[in-house]
């Protein structure tokens, strides 16, 4: 079977500047088909809510899946599934029915799939059961139930309970669900498939996207199972890692802070295997917006699976950042961790000023959309006597943000050059002499006509 699934996600959707989200890689395989057959109940539902293009959709994922392990399994031109693997189909609403039994006959396959009509409500508990019911205890063969659902339980008890014990009987479980036919209860799905969740439940926005969820994963059903596994996961640079758990299987280590290398040796070899890995990522760039959190992800195994991984997005929360001066490039300097003398050429500086530099940075809160601000910034020395001397004052014109509703301003790098010398010509001019330093901000709107519906006072 190969790799079954791969998928990548994150805990959460919004993080504040410097905020942490947690990553996930899941991934599942399962032995060859033709070396390890395989019983697979399709668990399909026909509730009321299935009517129309639904059920039909449905209906041509199922065929297409059949199709799929009759051709994997060498028996397509007899109308066969080959190998010794079988198909059973169970149906639900209200009830649920045996449809088949665990059959080789395509044809029988597809013409219970195309009986099927919609009504009813959803029992999910008496589908599983009447799944179970259909393998047979003494085979030998791997035991898979590939579930689809469009909807919440409606009829019968808990189905958590029975997908537990199915599970405990070594039963495998997918899920499929539909999500925009009337409401999934994906904690159940969740609940029900196997683990971890991220690999064995796919969710469909639409029904269109129907056909092509049965469709890869039957094709994932017939590939070998995968070993010598490495997966490298670099994470954009807006990030660095800060936590890295434990594999469930296999082993994993950082490059550097931005990158996690997971060995496995083998994987679904002998079995349907889910293993995921978990590490934390923390904000350190100047990125904001919608992000990307990983820049690549490189997988490779001895069997050459081609395994494609999703690219999650976080919307990081700066506010409104403005730099109205270029700020200085920062030059990395490597330094191992026993080097008692470094030598590094940071190639070629002109020196613009004489003295100290001082960076500010100011906050202006609650500035209202599509209105600009004037800033000015004052810089003052503070003498051993208490007397302010004049060290500069900058001013400028911040653009307007384009929110929705008011926002803070993020003003940074405004930089002032210090002469090393005092005013007081007997003073010493010494170049390391302690200074006292006074900022002071003044802000106000350029674009007073424009008006604003809600509480905007800019403050530094």
């Amino acid at each position: 079977m190969g790799i079954t699934s791969s998928n990548k996600t994150v805990n959460v959707t919004t993080i504040p500047c410097g905020g942490s989200l947690n990553v996930r890689l899941s991934l599942t395989a399962t032995p060859d088909i033709l070396e390890n057959p395989v019983d697979v109940v399709l668990l399909l539902d026909r509730s009321g809510s299935m009517e129309g293009s639904p059920l039909s959709s449905m209906k041509a994922g199922a065929d297409t899946f059949i199709d799929i392990l009759a051709e994997a399994t060498g028996g397509s031109a007899e109308g066969q599934i080959g190998a010794g693997s079988r198909i059973g189909v169970v149906s639900f609403a209200t009830a649920a029915t045996a449809d088949t039994a665990l059959i080789t006959d395509v044809a029988q396959l597809k013409d219970a799939v195309s009986d099927l009509t919609a009504g009813g409500n959803t029992n999910h508990a008496a589908a599983f059961t009447q799944a179970i019911d259909l393998f047979d205890a003494v085979s030998s063969n791997q035991k898979v139930i590939v579930l689809f659902t469009d909807g919440r339980t409606t009829q019968g008890g808990d189905a958590t309970p029975i997908a537990t014990m199915a599970k405990a009987m070594g039963i495998t479980i997918y899920v499929i669900g539909l999500e925009g036919n009337g409401g999934i209860d994906l904690p159940a799905l969740v609940s029900w498939a196997s683990e971890p969740a991220s690999a064995y439940v796919a969710i469909a926005p639409t029904e269109a996207e129907l056909e092509d969820l049965f469709e890869d994963l039957a094709r994932n059903i017939t590939k070998p199972g995968a070993t010598d596994i490495t997966l490298t996961d670099t994470v954009s640079d807006c990030f660095r890692i800060t936590g890295l758990q434990s594999p469930t299987k296999g082993s994993a280590f950082l490059q550097g802070t931005n990158r996690v290398v997971w060995n496995i040796a083998e994987l679904g070899t002998t079995g349907s295997e889910g293993v995921s890995l978990e590490f934390t990522i923390m904000h350190t760039g100047d990125c904001s917006g919608l992000v990307e959190v990983n820049e690549t992800t490189d997988y490779d195994d001895a069997e050459g699976n081609v395994v494609d991984f999703p690219s999650p997005t976080v919307t990081v929360d700066c506010g409104v950042i403005v730099v109205p001066e270029p700020c200085p490039k920062a030059i990395d300097i490597p330094v191992s961790g026993c080097e008692e003398l470094v030598e590094f050429d940071a190639g070629d500086l002109d020196l613009s000023a004489q003295g100290r530099i001082v960076e500010l940075d100011v906050t202006l809160e609650r500035v209202c959309p599509k209105r600009r601000v004037a800033l000015a910034a004052i810089l003052t020395e503070v003498d051993d006597c208490g007397k302010e001397h004049q060290r500069g004052m900058k001013i400028f014109t911040i653009p307007a943000h384009t929110g929705t509703q008011c926002r803070d301003v993020s003003v940074r790098c405004i930089r002032f050059v210090l002469p090393e010398l005092s005013d007081d010509p007997t003073a010493c001019g010494c170049t390391c002499r302690d200074k006292t330093l006074r900022a002071r901000f003044l802000a106000n709107y350029v674009d007073s006509g424009v008006p604003c519906t809600c509480p905007c006072v800019s403050r530094p």
